[in-house]
């Protein structure tokens, strides 16, 4: 990586900043656009001239920064404690260590695919409970109730973010904070007492799950993450792809999977007890293949089927 001259943002210079030039291309949108959840996730908030900024919590202290999709790279500016350290991880958050070119795709489908998403790589933060807790505020709910959830979660409990970050943005509450939300305000927030007492638990053991993503193998940190009751193999996958950089964590158990892999790969839905089957052939990019199909117009369910219910816990 390259050192970056910067102009001031708001007049408030980063802590550190770089350009990561890879020799292969890489783009971020494709890349990151993942790990937000939603349109007005505090954490994650893409800019209207295509930047990215994003707030984590580092081991070496909270941080902000914005990334910018530039010629043959990408540029990062950080600001907080956490500042250098997220700097270093830029190659490995921005998918360093995933492999695109051994996937094969093997249908039409899929070549196309992949030919057009240029630069998706898997993106790899480190960071398990960031994903883990809205992961689990997504178990079996429309996508907009558990988005609107994380937001009022967040925006009550975070805490201030480091930096000139765009208005609303928050550091995602520490584990503890997480560990000390009153039961009125999770219903408050959207969620029932199945997934709040889920995130409780998963927070109790924040600690143990980091130090496992950083130096266990991903069948370890899985086997733990799925070791805690209410946890499983979906809520697993979704911290997978995320934190983990895990090109084959697909998410068995997705109300939309059955529909995408089959609509997009057969012309019609596969029985949900068919796709993990279906799916081995693509073993170790499986949700590689699920992605690609995401970001291909036209596949899935077609619109004149029944959809999930949309249900507000606060009113119960």
């Amino acid at each position: 990586m390259t050192s970056l001259a910067v102009t001031r943002a708001n007049g408030e210079p980063p802590d550190a900043a770089t350009v990561w030039r890879p020799d292969y291309p890489i783009s971020l949108r494709l890349t990151l656009l993942t790990l937000g959840h939603g349109g007005y996730d505090p954490c994650h908030r893409w800019q209207r001239d295509g930047a990215l900024w994003r707030t984590s919590r580092l081991p070496t202290g909270p941080v902000s920064y914005r990334l910018r999709q530039l010629a043959g790279g990408v540029g990062a500016e950080a600001w907080g404690a956490g500042a250098e350290e997220l700097i270093e991880s830029i190659p490995t958050l921005l998918g360093a260590a995933d492999d695109p070119d051994s996937f094969e795709p093997g249908h039409d489908v899929l070549r196309q695919a992949h030919r057009r998403a240029v630069g998706m790589r898997m993106p790899k933060t480190g960071r398990v409970l960031e994903s883990l807790i809205p992961a689990v505020l997504e178990q079996k709910v429309i996508g907009l109730d558990a988005f609107a959830a994380w937001q009022r979660l967040v925006t009550k409990y975070g805490e201030t973010a480091p930096g000139p970050v765009p208005a609303g943005m928050k550091l995602a509450p520490t584990a503890q904070t997480w560990r000390r939300i009153p039961s009125w305000e999770w219903h408050r927030a959207g969620v029932e007492h199945k997934r709040a007492s889920t995130a409780i638990r998963c927070a109790m053991y924040a600690d143990k799950f980091e130090r496992a993503a950083a130096t266990l193998p991903r069948e370890d940190v899985y086997r733990m993450l799925m070791s805690v009751p209410g946890v499983g193999r979906w809520t697993a996958a979704e911290v997978g792809h995320r934190a983990l950089g895990d090109a084959d964590a697909v998410p068995l158990g997705d109300y939309h999977l059955p529909d995408v892999i089959g609509y997009g790969l057969t012309g019609a839905a596969l029985p949900d007890d068919e796709v993990e089957a279906f799916l081995e052939p693509w073993r170790p990019h499986r949700y590689r293949v699920f992605r690609l199909l995401e970001l291909t117009p036209g596949v899935g369910k077609p619109r004149r089927a029944p959809r999930m219910t949309r249900r507000d816990y606060r009113r119960i």
